[in-house]
């Protein structure tokens, strides 16, 4: 008598490899959402309703948030399940003085070790962001290949530092800005027309660093963060930046 499953019937490894998919897709789009501020900081976030609004499962998204919750992304507690962690003022000045730090250390070793490939793949990364439209030509939206190419840009200018671990702390700080400067960018964009960042600033920083100044280079990309969040603090403005606030993006950003 013939046994085994039924043909067509998913194998348990395909059931499990569906299921890792749909987790790794459920974490894709919520840390994208986060960290571009569609959903606000302090924000809760209603497992179900996630659910319906992503066409995802329970297990796939309990998952992903799980995950999140790791990162520092999300923040979960017993009574009240899981929520956006907030932007606080005071996390800025902070952010900004370890991002410089490490990123100094990262830059330095990396000019130091990296070869030829290394200079062509800073060209390239360099002249990809500068080709790459910021925003959509409909609107003022941010454009997700420049997202791409941006986050390839300053990974790139640290690839020859020789240490993983210091390029995965440096790219989460990079998220970690990058949720200020998405806010920013939406409060902005609630008040008027967004005001220009100059594109010759990453393009001043892989000059430096291909010409070996890691001087210069250091100098350049420590004031392209602090541009940054000076540009974060005007725009959010004091009321959004009392000491030690957390910064909610609000029913009227969301729309937006």
């Amino acid at each position: 008598m013939a046994t085994g499953k039924r043909s067509g019937e998913p194998t348990r490894s395909g059931r499990e490899g569906r299921s890792a998919t749909l987790a790794s897709a459920a974490y894709d789009r919520l840390r994208r959402d986060i960290i571009t501020a569609v959903i606000a900081p302090g924000e809760k976030l209603l497992i179900r309703q996630i659910c319906e609004q992503y066409n995802i499962g329970l297990n796939p998204i309990r998952e992903a948030l799980n995950r999140l919750s790791t990162e520092g992304l999300v923040r979960q507690t017993d009574r009240r399940g899981f929520s956006v962690a907030p932007l606080v003022s005071d996390d800025l000045d902070q952010l900004i003085w370890t991002r410089c730090a490490l990123n100094e250390l990262a830059m330095r070793r990396s000019i130091a070790q990296g070869d030829d490939d290394w200079e062509e793949e800073v060209i390239l990364a360099a002249h990809r962001l500068t080709r790459t439209p910021r925003h959509l030509s409909s609107s003022e939206e941010v454009n997700d290949a420049w997202e791409e190419a941006h986050r390839n840009f300053h990974a790139t200018l640290l690839a020859a530092c020789g240490s993983p671990w210091l390029m995965d702390f440096c790219e989460r700080l990079f998220d970690v800005s990058g949720r200020y400067r998405h806010l920013a960018r939406r409060v902005a964009k609630a008040k008027g027309p967004l005001s220009p960042r100059d594109p010759g600033e990453h393009q001043a920083i892989a000059a430096a660093a291909v010409a070996r100044n890691a001087d210069d280079a250091v100098r350049l990309l420590n004031e392209h963060f602090r541009k940054t969040a000076d540009l974060v603090r005007e725009s959010l403005g004091a009321s959004m930046f009392a000491a030690s606030m957390p910064i909610a993006a609000g029913k009227e950003i969301a729309a937006h």
